[in-house]
Order: C-alpha cells, then sequence, then structure tokens
C-alpha cells in the first residue's frame, strides 16, 4: 500500500519532524534522519560504499522543499541538502526507528565514536502501546505515546 504523508511539521527547537501518515504519527530527530539520507553522499554507490555519518548529535532541519507528489528535500544547518526523502522512505524510518537506530549505533561503536545522548533519543526506542520510563546512560527518559 502506498503511503502519503497527510501532515509534515518541523519542531526546530526540539529538532524533532513530525511526521503523520493517516494511521501513524512518527516524530523522527534530525540526527536521525541525517545520518539515514538517501543522499549518495552517506549512502554511497552501492552496496558497501557507505559512509558513516559522525558527530551530527546536534544537527537541524533549516528548511524543507517538496519534490513533486512523491518526496522532499531536507535541508540541515550542516549544509546537507543532496537527500530526497519519499513517502516511502520517510514511513520505513518511522515504522522501523528503533531498529534503524540501533544499527547506526552498532556502527558508531564499532568505529569507536562515542556519541552524546540527547533528549529526542527517547524517540527512537519508542515502543507501541508502552508508557513508561527507562533509565539510559543515568539519564531517566520517559517514554510517551506522541
Amino acid at each position: 500500500m502506498k503511503r502519503t504523508p497527510t501532515e509534515i511539521k518541523l519542531q526546530q527547537t526540539s529538532r524533532i519532524l513530525q511526521v503523520s501518515f493517516e494511521d501513524e504519527t512518527f516524530k523522527l530527530p534530525c540526527e536521525y534522519l541525517r545520518v539515514h539520507s538517501p543522499s549518495a553522499e552517506v549512502q554511497g554507490h552501492g552496496p558497501g560504499q557507505e559512509v558513516l555519518q559522525k558527530s551530527k548529535e546536534k544537527v537541524n532541519i533549516v528548511a524543507i522543499e517538496p519534490v513533486g507528489h512523491y518526496a522532499v528535500r531536507l535541508i540541515f544547518d550542516d549544509s546537507h541538502n543532496t537527500g530526497l526523502y519519499s513517502w516511502e522512505l520517510l514511513y520505513d524510518l518511522g515504522i522501523n526507528a528503533r531498529q534503524h537506530w540501533q544499527r547506526y549505533l552498532q556502527r558508531l561503536e564499532a568505529a569507536s565514536h562515542l556519541r552524546v545522548s540527547q533528549d529526542s533519543d527517547k524517540y527512537l526506542v519508542w515502543v507501541k502501546g508502552l508508557n513508561q520510563q527507562i533509565n539510559f546512560k543515568n539519564k531517566t527518559i520517559d517514554l510517551d505515546n506522541g
């Protein structure tokens, strides 16, 4: 089933892009979107050519440009602007956020890169249907359904 967002809303202060579809709403941190950019700069030109993105914890989106009726171009404050985020990709990044994020963190760890945790991390460990708190790096994080 082809999904099209019903709303895309940037919360610049909290560095969150809220993407709503008919039956789901995802809060996607700017860092998460930046490190998973579909651009060749990030993904490479073929399998195994991916470039690990480091130190993007504070990156923000400064503009969103529509691309036809199928995608948006996200322009980040670190000058990255070459990724086209299709509706299908945005849905995948939302519905599979936990798995994508865990793989990214494992790649950082394998590269011996220390990432500074952010408040927005809670949106990447959220499990549908739970309303609880977790302790992450000596910090209590509230998990919510919104």
